[in-house]
């Protein structure tokens, strides 16, 4: 396989294909329990399909979803469950282009099976739109596009900060602050566009429920703001290796040394001295 192939990818079809396999599944069971658990969450089967959504129990099971599934399938795909997170991680070089194309296809079949399902175990008097997400009262496409934009920034951006490879201290934290970034996003956004801040969510529940208006925002939107705050972070904001000496800081014996060309006297040297001292000065007393 040449060069080029192995740039995008393609080697790890052939040499890596058990281990893409995997990945692959774990991204479609990722999207499926986003889908049923998070798109669920916005039917009321007690008040049907009058009620009000409620946007802290939507905010919250979306939240909490993620939370969840990056904690399951972190270490086996890397936990995207989402485009516009693979949009980022492709755009900076973490991930093969190759494997974005299959992530996201993925995802957006786990994300039609979950909505397939919740369709399937809902009451068709109180299934609506099954979660579909659309414009609120007199938004336009562009702030739509806007708000979507910044979704999936503040994802993204959190993504990196938390999984960035020199600050292993974030690791263990990492699935909890990407799941409540997911909340907050929903808290803000549910009524502005109904919060996708995932295209292959959003995907899911049109291709279900057969609703495309204005689908496009849900695409261009998330992805153009992860990538956004991918390259942001990757070329403005990433933390130093952990290894790397701090420009601010410098070794008392290497300064001496520098100085003076001998070696700095040791902190047991100085502290004899100091003994040394005081013994004279008590004699002279």
């Amino acid at each position: 396989m040449g060069e080029l192939g192995n740039k995008i990818g393609l080697d790890e079809l052939s040499g890596g294909a058990k281990g893409i396999s995997k990945a692959l599944l774990a991204e479609f069971i990722g999207n499926l329990l986003l889908n049923l658990f998070g798109c669920g969450a916005c039917i009321n089967i007690s008040q049907g399909l009058d009620a009000a959504p409620d946007i802290v129990l939507i905010a919250l099971a979306f939240g909490l979803s993620v939370f969840a599934i990056v904690s399951a399938i972190g270490h086996v795909s890397g936990g995207h469950v989402n485009p516009a997170v693979t949009a980022g991680m492709a755009a900076t070089g973490k991930i093969k282009p190759v494997r974005g194309i299959l992530y996201v296809i993925a995802q957006c079949a786990g994300a039609a099976a979950g909505s397939g399902l919740l369709k399937a175990f809902t009451p068709d008097d109180v299934a609506g739109k099954l979660g579909v997400t659309g414009l609120g009262k007199n938004v336009t496409q562009l702030q739509g596009f806007g708000i979507e934009f910044f979704l999936g920034f503040v994802l993204v951006f959190v993504v990196c900060g938390v999984c960035d490879p020199n600050k292993p201290d974030s690791k263990a934290a990492a699935p909890l602050a990407i799941g409540l970034t997911v909340t907050l996003g929903h808290l803000l956004a549910v009524d502005y566009t109904g919060s996708a801040m995932n295209p292959a969510r959003s995907f899911g529940s049109a291709l279900v429920a057969s609703e495309w208006a204005d689908h496009w925002v849900y695409w261009a939107g998330p992805v153009a703001g992860g990538v956004a705050a991918a390259l942001l972070y990757v070329h403005g904001f990433s933390a130093p290796p952990t290894d790397a000496p701090s420009p601010r800081y410098r070794p008392v014996a290497a300064d001496e040394k520098e100085h003076s060309g001998r070696p700095a006297p040791s902190a047991w040297t100085v502290e004899q001295t100091l003994k040394r001292l005081d013994g004279k000065n008590d004699d002279m007393a």
